[in-house]
């Protein structure tokens, strides 16, 4: 098994991330985009100027960027300030090889330095192997939503997860 470590993402870590995440767009309804966003949309991520916003890459060896994992804005409002929904993907070729074990631990580790208060994630189901590595990282499934995505012709539920800090 190849070790794999984790860093804050940098610019040249952009297009690995938009290739993992356009994979995701074009083949399963892990996210529910329909379309891949631009280059700009990643910069964002990257050059995030809230406290609690992280773009974390997992990388191989080389240097070479495997998945990824990030916290953003929950919701517009003030009040929602300390709560940040997170999200992880990790490169098709390498699912399987513990990459989120290693990359959102990473995350929450950030998001609990950043005083955040509240991580929430949304999986679109089903999705057996997100579920089991957020319970594994410290979250609770809340709640369960059906049919509000609509992709690849179907209805998909999304179920709601939430960690405090």
């Amino acid at each position: 098994m190849t070790d794999f470590s984790t860093r804050p993402a940098e610019e040249r870590d952009l297009a690995a991330i938009v290739s993992i995440y356009n994979y995701a767009v074009e083949n399963s309804h892990a996210t529910f985009d329909l379309e891949p966003p631009d280059l700009d949309y990643w910069r964002a991520r990257l050059d995030g100027n809230h406290p609690g916003d992280h773009l974390l890459v997992a990388v191989d060896a080389h240097d070479d960027v495997v998945g990824y994992a990030y916290s953003w804005s929950y919701r517009p409002r003030p009040a929602y300030d300390l709560t940040r929904e997170t999200s992880i993907y990790v490169d098709r070729r390498y699912r399987g090889h513990g990459i989120g074990r290693v990359l959102y631990p990473a995350l929450m580790d950030a998001m609990t330095e950043s005083g955040v208060h509240t991580a929430v994630a949304l999986i679109a189901m089903p999705n057996p192997a997100s579920e089991k590595l957020h319970l594994h990282c410290g979250f609770e499934k809340v709640g369960q939503m059906k049919e509000v995505g609509y992709k690849f012709n179907e209805w998909i539920d999304v179920a709601w997860y939430q960690r405090l800090f």
